[in-house]
């Protein structure tokens, strides 16, 4: 009875081996893939629009002040303590605006940041997916972040070049060596 169970245990664990040794295993660095799209260029750029409107209205903000407050020093000497007073509560309140503007602005440029990538990430994600389904592929490993912590590169394939394809991205050959 023990020599039965031991042989169906074994035949159990060969049959594990087998089915997981028939699996396959993918790898990609999605932020390489993502970088070469020409939709991530075309983020950027808008990106960097809006970020230069917001730095335009920061910096208008700031001029008022410099304006301001320069005044204020030229003449303090003669403003009475009322007048003294009631400009410097409207250099506080002008700080204040600019402190709330910065704070707003930098909350409107992360949530720009993620409408304007999400896209971008989504058509990289489908295309990750028509190749693993093409390809056979079990699981796909994101290597972007350096999760894991160990893997055979020979037994997992680098489906980049396929994804890439799939996207469009057409590779720049490297920049030949100069001849000597």
């Amino acid at each position: 009875m023990k020599r039965l169970f031991r042989l169906a245990v074994m035949a159990v664990a060969v049959l594990c081996v087998g089915s997981v040794s028939a699996q396959k295993f993918a790898r990609i660095n999605m932020q390489e893939v993502i970088v070469a799209m020409p939709e991530f260029a075309e983020m950027q750029k808008n990106l960097e629009a809006f970020g230069k409107d917001l730095q335009e209205q920061m910096e208008q903000i700031q001029v008022e002040f410099n304006n301001r407050a320069e005044e204020f020093q030229k003449n303090q000497a003669t403003m009475a303590a009322s007048v003294k007073q009631m400009k410097q509560q409207e250099l506080q309140q002008i700080q204040q605006r600019y402190t709330e503007f910065e704070r707003i602005a930098n909350e409107d440029f992360q949530k720009k940041q993620a409408e304007l990538f999400e896209p971008v990430h989504k058509k990289a994600q489908e295309a990750v997916k028509k190749v693993a389904k093409a390809g056979g592929y079990v699981a796909v490993f994101d290597l972007t972040n350096q999760s894991l912590a160990y893997f055979d590169e020979a037994q997992m394939v680098d489906i980049a070049p396929a994804v890439k394809k799939e996207l469009g991205i057409v590779e720049q050959p490297a920049a030949a060596a100069p001849a000597k």
